[in-house]
């Protein structure tokens, strides 16, 4: 593939209507779908555009700009992922998209963004739409195509912006997404200093547990108001991944919330989780949106009792 700044070599780009010689290189056509729809000028004079014919393709409108040297391809609006991948061309081979956009990329949040965030090493200005942070160190991947900060820079990036149950709700989709463990994450925000302290202050909170819901977060702060043991979260017992497990107590709880477990077939589910938990010796317990938030005196009286009644009688050891 051209590279994001381009070099002259392969082919011209038959998308425009503009004859191909044989060469190794990917045609056009497929570099901008791997790009989402925008290439750099670089890629074109790479491709063998002359800078007259790609004045004349954006006096047309085959080409649109969208930064200084990057262009969008057609007249369709660009994806999310276009635009990320348009504004990480634009700041140059070091650059990865970061902070929220990075995390949006990840899937870690849902919030909408207005601008987009870019990191660099060495130097690159801002623009409209466009934030760029300069930095001596950068630890990236890539995720659809698209250079961005690993899920471990971004986390360590937004913690000191964001709300610490958004960036709590951030690790727990982290972690249920699979692409950084909790332990991976301290380590990375030890190491990463200063700029991790942030993240620390929430993750080495002795109280915190990886959640996935503010339900799960609101049920944590009933057990902590009612002075009950905190559990272990997101554990895998056998085939099913729990919300909440006491290893000690032999005790599995789920919290239930919004209509996803008013379904006929995710009750079906549930009872059949409920039964795979009863066969191993656990107890199994199921917790409402509205118990948590509405009922929270009753429901940790509830607990209370449970955890009583689970430390009196003896159980053999399951997993």
């Amino acid at each position: 593939m051209a590279g994001r700044g381009g070099g002259r070599t392969g082919p011209r780009w038959g998308l425009f209507g503009v004859i191909t010689p044989k060469t190794h290189q990917p045609n056009a056509s497929a570099l901008v779908r791997e790009q989402h729809g925008v290439i750099t000028r670089g890629q074109l004079l790479g491709l063998a555009f002359t800078d007259d014919a790609i004045r004349h393709r954006l006096a047309r409108g085959s080409l649109r700009r969208i930064y200084r040297s990057v262009y969008a391809v057609g007249q369709l609006e660009l994806t999310h992922e276009g635009k990320w991948m348009a504004a990480v061309l634009a700041c140059g081979d070091t650059a990865a998209l970061s902070h929220d956009s990075a995390a949006a990329l990840w899937q870690l949040t849902t919030a909408p963004t207005d601008r987009i965030h870019v990191s660099v090493l060495g130097d690159s200005r801002s623009r409209d739409g466009l934030e760029v942070h300069r930095r001596t160190t950068l630890k990236t991947a890539t995720q659809k195509g698209i250079p961005v900060t690993t899920p471990a820079q971004t986390l360590i990036d937004v913690a000191s912006k964001w709300s610490r149950n958004d960036l709590e709700q951030a690790i727990g989709e982290a972690d249920l997404r699979r692409l950084i463990s909790l332990k991976t994450l301290r380590t990375a925000a030890t190491k990463a200093g200063r700029p991790g302290a942030a993240l620390r202050t929430v993750i080495d909170r002795a109280t915190f547990r990886v959640t996935q819901s503010e339900l799960e977060r609101e049920f944590l702060r009933l057990l902590q108001r009612a002075g009950l043991p905190l559990p272990k979260t997101q554990q895998r017992l056998g085939k099913h991944r729990v919300d909440f497990y006491w290893p000690d107590l032999g005790l599995v709880v789920e919290t239930d919330g919004g209509d996803f477990h008013r379904t006929a077939a995710q009750q079906t589910k549930d009872r059949q989780r409920d039964h795979a938990h009863i066969r191993a010796g656990r107890t199994p317990m199921r917790v409402t949106h509205a118990q948590v938030f509405n009922d929270a005196v009753d429901t940790a009286a509830l607990l209370a009792d449970v955890v009583a009644g689970c430390q009196s009688r003896p159980r053999s050891r399951s997993s």
